[in-house]
């Protein structure tokens, strides 16, 4: 039976995978899965441990695409030299060489003067669709009309280009997405995310061309042509790569908000506590994060043979690093499935641990509380949620919300 405790393909697991993942962390938390191919790992303790494992490599894209056919190798060749070379997918020295890069364009400072800017862009995007709905309230839906646009706005900003072409970043993104968190029911991903690497190939490489011959811009395309790391600086091909990494992975904060909403409607009692106490925003982000994770899972590939628990790991074997299952681990969270917006401490995973820690978290908490303090009178509009079948990001399609009221811009 515990060989089909947790199957993502399965449309209940989609929707509330945690009570599968709970009877795995008790019964078998070294467990493998004929389903992934892989091993799941569920207790905190291991995650962490394996989320700073050098025995462990963060590249999964190589050996995968080392077991395709030659012929679907090739035609994916794009995909994998793009892929290969993202700092999430790359294992020291390089990872070390691009982090540091990155790290200078992301500063606390550089996030903290984006917090009026972020507000501007919720203002915007909110009185854009009270202005729809008019003064009486009607209903949105809340991943198209808000937490898609709102962090694809913040990146776009970032990367210093154009507010307008936010959609062409959606259509490419969810492309990639299907490939880079395992879609389990895409049957296209692979030429969906070959596509859609191919498109934002060509847009970025054209703005770093343009950036490289006017470097004065202040965007984050500025910084990394300036910044240098070890007497060296980042090749046309990895300012692309890196461009690219932004634009995708700034998507996370489009889940975060989703299934941050969707948790305070379904409990009462700790919406109507955040809106008491405004002051528990920053508490109350970090408790959406750990409750409902939207990076359900990390993917490591073992090195060399290991033990793990009483189980032997061989060399190349895949290992599924469950975020969401690390994050209500009971011999870490007290009260793990309940949702407590003052929790203290709170040692949750959702942005990772260690060398590969998010680099983008302190920009999505702070989308995510902006966007929580305005979005205040609303309500599900239908209980009837269609989650992802991405094993990777974990989210619905869209959220329909009924909205009655909304507090005033700033």
């Amino acid at each position: 039976m515990a060989t089909m405790l947790y199957d993502p393909r399965r449309a209940e697991t989609m929707a509330d995978p945690y009570g599968a993942l709970r009877m795995l962390r008790a019964s078998d938390p070294v467990h493998w899965s004929p389903v992934l191919r892989g091993w799941l790992l569920t207790r905190y303790a291991d995650v962490r441990a394996a989320l700073f494992d050098p025995a462990l490599s963060a590249d999964r894209i190589t050996p995968f695409m080392a077991s395709l056919p030659p012929e679907r190798r090739t035609s994916l060749s794009g995909l994998e030299r793009m892929l290969t070379r993202w700092a999430v997918f790359a294992d020291p020295p390089d990872h070390t060489r691009l982090r540091a890069l990155i790290n200078r364009a992301f500063t606390p400072r550089a996030i903290a003067a984006l917090a009026a800017p972020i507000g501007e862009i919720v203002d915007r995007l909110i009185d854009g669709f009270l202005a729809r709905i008019g003064p009486t309230g009607g209903e949105i839906e809340l991943i198209a009309d808000f937490a898609y646009p709102l962090p694809a706005m913040v990146i776009a900003r970032i990367l210093g280009v154009p507010d307008g072409d936010v959609w062409r970043f959606k259509d490419w993104s969810d492309d990639l997405a299907a490939f880079v968190g395992s879609a389990q029911a895409t049957p296209d991903k692979y030429e969906r995310a070959a596509r859609g690497i191919a498109d934002m190939d060509g847009y970025f490489r054209a703005i770093v061309r343009a950036r490289q011959q006017a470097p004065a811009r202040q965007d984050v395309i500025g910084a990394l042509i300036a910044a240098e790391e070890a007497g060296r600086t980042l090749s046309e091909d990895e300012l692309v790569v890196i461009a690219v990494l932004v634009l995708f992975a700034g998507h996370e904060t489009t889940n975060v908000i989703g299934n941050g909403m969707i948790a305070l409607l379904s409990q009462p009692d700790a919406l109507n506590l955040l809106r008491a106490h405004p002051e528990l925003a920053e508490s109350a982000v970090k408790e959406l994060l750990r409750y409902d994770t939207p990076a359900a899972s990390v993917t490591r590939v073992a090195r060399r043979d290991m033990e793990m628990g009483d189980k032997r790991i061989h060399t190349g074997d895949r290992l599924f690093l469950m975020l969401m299952a690390a994050n209500r681990d009971p011999d870490v969270f007290e009260n793990p499935d309940v949702l407590d917006l003052a929790r203290d401490p709170n040692p949750h995973l959702a942005f990772g641990y260690g060398p590969h820690y998010c680099v983008g978290a302190p920009l999505a908490r702070l989308e995510a509380r902006i966007a929580f303090q305005r979005l205040d009178v609303i309500e599900l509009a239908s209980d009837r949620l269609e989650w992802s079948d991405n094993l990777v990001l974990r989210g619905v399609r869209r959220l329909p919300l009924r909205v009655r009221a909304v507090k005033p811009a700033r």
